[in-house]
């Protein structure tokens, strides 16, 4: 029988450790994929989808899709609560067990609320399709609810959109919230104007973006003002419920109040990192990521390998000091192929080789025609904003999607937005969030306040 790999997790760097195990030069293996989600997710366009810019399919592929033609690639759709190192059997929710020769973990990570989770029901995280769904059904439910609204108060607390953590994420959920209370929907009410909508980005550090040099992370806090986007710096969250948060800022603590509040704040590892440290004895960090060895594989266990988000992992070149490898995308593929190439180095008797990370820099996009790029070159760093920015931002994502028809449809899609405005998924499945009964009911729903017909 051939050897066995299992890998958990098709996102970015399970997906690319698949690939690569069964390229043209792959091993001679068989491969189970696992997953909780029949699709691979194209992650830093989810934003998209939950601003109503593109449609799920548009950035999603379904996983058997993309080994249809790869015989010796299993895929399942299902969970690994446990996994036994000793014995090499991972176990799944529904309590199949499977076996495994060589193991790589590449299950991700999830939302962090520092210990206050009870804020994730006011306060949703954006990592699936679900959760997408969910802010794309809080955002424009929000306008449906100021449109009932009577109470001037109420009304200004739907129409306040607060947006928590300044990151890449939040940055451009922000951003693209501005757009659409300014551009998209005005017109479409009767009683509301969408362009008094108030779009907030609270951020606890000094600077936004701040994995970035500190001049494009300034350019980057000058194009959200010019969008219409308060941007609040230095400024904690101490709570949040279906009313508001609180925040404590250098003058005192303060009361926001907002129906629609978004969670972009923080990230923590996915729980099979606490499995592996009970059956592996591994070590976790202070974000749950396991610690790996230079090889990525688990210290006393070198056929399991961890990958991706789920990974305290470090590069390692010869005569530098070993740098912690960031979790972005760029990172989990290289860990992917890294960890599938020592596969094929353990098969053929050979030792493994240290992980190397590439850094090709960083792309956060704000709007419209705004954008901020540090992208690491042999000649060293180029860094620029802007317009230009914009369409490298733009050309790249769509390079890197999955599928030619992905791209097609991305792309038109946004041709078509960029020159009218319109965001065509705002379909919302389910129907409004039950808090819309909350707003109290018009006097005229039908007619708004405007007089009646002589």
């Amino acid at each position: 029988m051939r050897p066995h790999v299992l890998i958990v997790g098709c996102g970015f760097g399970g997906l690319e450790a698949a690939r690569a195990l069964c390229g043209s030069r792959g091993a001679d293996v068989d491969i189970t994929v696992v997953d909780k989600t029949n699709h691979h997710l194209f992650q830093p366009l989810l934003y998209q989808v939950a601003t109503a810019g593109l449609s799920a399919p548009s950035i999603a592929a379904p996983i058997r899709q993309l080994f249809r033609r790869q015989r010796n690639v299993t895929t399942l759709l299902g969970e690994v609560i446990a996994i036994d190192a000793q014995a090499r059997i991972a176990t799944l929710k529904d309590g199949a067990r499977l076996r495994w020769d060589h193991l790589i973990v590449a299950a991700g990570a999830t939302h962090s609320y520092f210990g206050r989770d009870e804020w994730a029901a006011f306060a949703p995280g954006l990592k699936t399709l679900d959760d997408a769904f969910e802010i794309r059904r809080r955002v424009l439910g929000a306008f449906e609810a100021a449109e009932r609204e009577d109470d001037p108060a109420r009304r200004a607390a739907w129409l306040q959109f607060v947006v928590v953590g300044a990151g890449p994420t939040g940055v451009e959920l922000a951003g693209t919230l501005a757009e659409i209370a300014r551009h998209t929907l005005p017109g479409e009410f009767r009683r509301i104007d969408p362009r008094q909508a108030r779009i907030l980005l609270v951020e606890g550090g000094p600077r936004v973006l701040a994995s970035m040099p500190e001049r494009l992370s300034e350019r980057a806090r000058e194009q959200l003002a010019a969008l219409g986007v308060e941007v609040r710096l230095n400024t904690r969250v101490t709570g949040i419920d279906a009313q508001g948060l609180d925040l404590g800022t250098a003058d005192g603590p303060q009361r926001l109040p907002s129906r629609c509040v978004l969670w972009a704040a923080g990230v923590a590892a996915s729980p099979l990192g606490r499995v592996l440290a009970e059956t592996a004895d591994c070590a976790l960090d202070r974000a749950g990521r396991v610690v790996v060895a230079p090889d990525l594989s688990l210290p006393g266990h070198p056929r399991i390998q961890v990958i991706g988000d789920l990974a305290a992992a470090h590069s390692h070149v010869p005569g530098r000091e070993p740098r912690p490898v960031p979790g972005v995308s760029p990172g989990a593929k290289q860990m992917g192929r890294c960890a599938a190439a020592n596969i094929r180095r353990q098969l053929r008797g050979e030792a493994t080789q240290a992980f190397r990370y590439a850094d090709y820099g960083n792309l956060a996009t704000i709007g419209r025609h705004s954008a901020v790029v540090d992208l690491g070159t042999p000649a060293g760093a180029l860094r620029f904003s802007g317009y230009f920015a914009w369409l490298f931002w733009l050309f790249a994502h769509v390079y890197f999607l999955i599928g030619f028809r992905n791209r097609f449809v991305v792309l038109l899609d946004w041709a078509w937005a960029y020159w009218t405005y319109d965001r065509g998924a705002r379909v919302v499945p389910g129907g409004m969030p039950a808090a819309l009964s909350a707003a109290s009911p018009a006097r005229d729903v039908a007619g708004g306040d405007r007089p009646p017909a002589a």
